[in-house]
C-alpha cells in the first residue's frame, strides 16, 4: 500500500516563514542512512540526480599540516558508503516536491507559526502570519513543532531544553571560486592552527566557508575590523589570501551561536517537538538535518495509525519521544566526548589537531575507522521507510 492511499483521508499543511530554502549558510552533509531512506521511499532516482559530491572519509588537521582519517565510509557495504554533499536547499526543495505530489498535502511558504493555539490544556493547532502581515489560525488534531534551535512553538509550550556547553562558536561567509579551481571536484577542506579551525565547502563557482574560534568571541572579532579578519583567514588558507579580499566588511560575516541541547519532554496534548526544535546539535559529524529526518520518519511510523484513527494520545507521542531519544543522547554523548578530548584543548590553545593517542590509534590500525564511520554515518538506531510509504511505480 502507497502513501498515497494510506494518509488520503486527512491533511497535512507545512507552514515555512521563508519563500524560498536558499539558506546559504546550512550544511550539506546527507549521510548513509538518509540515502537509503530516500530510496526506500522510492526517490532514490531523483535524489541521486541532484548535484552532489561524494565524501568518502572523515578527516581533520594533524598538528604537522596533514590530514588525518578518523572515519572510512568507503569501508562500510556499498551502496551507502560515502557521504552525499548535497545544497540544503536542493534537498529541501526536492523533498518538498515530492511531498506535493501526494493527496491531502500542502506547503504554505511566506508564513510563520507565530502562537499555540489552546483549548483548555490541548494544543488545537497554531496562529500564523504572513510576509504581507495576514494573520490567521490553523486547526489541528496534531501540531508538529519542527521550527529549529530558536523554536517559537517550544517557547510558547513553555518547554526549556537543557543546555550542555560548547566551546566554539561560528563564522559563515562565501568566497570567490576561480574559473580552474572549478575544474576540481567539490570538497570539504579542514585546517587548524592554534585556537582556530576553518572548514571550507567547495560549490560550484564559490566556497562556503565556516570559521571555528572560542565561543563568545563575536563582538571581539566584529570590533577588529575586516582586515584583521582576512588576514587570520590567510593565515589558515594561504590560498585564500585572494578571494578574501572580497569581503568588503563584517556585515558579510554571519556568526552562528552553536549549541548543544535537549528537552526532558517533546510532546505536549496535542503537540509534538522533532529536530532541532526537541535537540540542537554541534555541527560535528554533521549530524543535525540527519537526526531530524530520522525523527520525522520514526513520527509518521508511530502516529500514522493514530491520526487515521483520529485518536493521537499521549501514550503515542510518549512512543515517538521513547524511540528517538536514546540515539539523541547518545549521539550527543559522543559530541560532547569529541569536544573534551579534541576541540576544547583546540580552541583553548592548547593542541592543534587531534590527541596523539588518537592519531596513533587511526594510523595504526586503519579498521578501526570503520567504526567512527558506522557511527556518524547512520547513527544507533538509524530509521527505515515505513511500508505505507513506500511509493510504487
Amino acid at each position: 500500500m502507497t502513501i498515497r492511499t494510506y494518509l488520503a483521508n486527512f491533511r497535512r499543511i507545512t507552514l515555512e516563514k521563508h519563500g524560498d530554502f536558499l539558506r546559504d549558510f546550512r550544511g550539506d552533509t546527507v549521510h548513509p542512512a538518509t540515502v537509503r531512506l530516500m530510496d526506500g521511499l522510492g526517490l532514490g532516482e531523483g535524489f541521486r540526480a541532484l548535484p552532489q559530491s561524494r565524501l568518502g572519509n572523515l578527516s581533520l588537521p594533524a598538528p604537522d599540516g596533514s590530514l588525518v582519517t578518523l572515519g572510512d565510509f568507503e569501508a562500510l557495504p556499498a551502496p551507502y558508503n560515502y557521504i552525499a554533499m548535497v545544497p540544503q536547499w536542493d534537498l529541501l526543495s526536492f523533498i518538498a516536491k515530492a511531498a506535493g505530489q501526494e493527496p491531502g498535502f500542502s506547503l504554505r511558504m511566506n508564513t510563520e507559526a507565530t502562537e499555540l493555539v489552546r483549548a483548555g490544556e490541548k494544543i488545537v493547532g497554531v496562529r500564523y502570519r504572513t510576509s504581507d502581515g495576514s494573520e490567521g489560525e490553523l486547526h489541528a488534531e496534531l501540531t508538529v513543532a519542527c521550527d529549529g534551535r530558536h523554536s517559537t512553538l517550544r517557547r510558547e509550550a513553555g518547554l526549556v531544553p537543557k543546555e550542555f556547553w560548547v566551546p566554539f562558536d561560528v563564522w559563515w561567509f562565501r568566497l570567490p571560486r576561480s574559473t580552474r579551481d572549478r575544474e576540481a571536484p567539490a570538497s570539504v577542506t579542514p585546517v587548524a592552527q592554534g585556537a582556530e579551525a576553518m572548514i571550507s565547502l567547495a560549490r560550484d563557482d564559490y566556497y562556503q566557508v565556516a570559521y571555528f574560534t572560542t565561543k563568545g568571541s563575536d563582538e571581539r572579532l566584529r570590533a577588529e575590523g575586516i582586515q584583521l579578519f582576512r588576514e587570520r583567514i590567510a593565515r589558515l588558507r594561504p590560498d585564500f589570501a585572494g578571494p578574501v579580499e572580497h569581503l568588503a566588511d563584517m556585515d558579510e560575516v554571519f556568526v552562528l551561536d552553536v549549541k548543544l541541547n535537549r528537552l526532558k519532554r517533546w510532546y505536549l496534548d496535542g503537540l509534538l517537538l522533532i529536530g532541532d526544535a526537541a535537540h540542537a546539535m554541534s555541527p560535528a559529524g554533521g549530524v543535525g538535518i540527519n537526526l531530524a529526518i530520522q525523527d520525522a520518519v520514526a513520527a509518521a511510523t508511530i502516529l500514522a495509525g493514530p491520526l487515521r484513527r483520529h485518536a493521537v494520545t499521549l501514550a503515542d507521542l510518549a512512543a515517538v519521544q521513547r524511540r528517538r531519544y536514546r540515539p539523541t543522547v547518545i549521539v550527543q554523548t559522543g559530541q560532547r566526548i569529541l569536544q573534551r578530548v579534541m576541540f576544547e584543548k583546540q580552541f583553548a590553545g592548547k593542541r592543534s589537531g587531534p590527541p596523539p593517542f588518537l592519531l596513533f590509534l587511526t594510523r595504526a590500525f586503519p579498521k578501526l575507522r570503520m567504526i567512527p564511520a558506522r557511527f556518524v554515518g547512520f547513527g544507533p538506531r538509524p530509521e527505515h521507510a515505513p511500508d505505507f510509504a513506500r511509493r510504487t511505480a
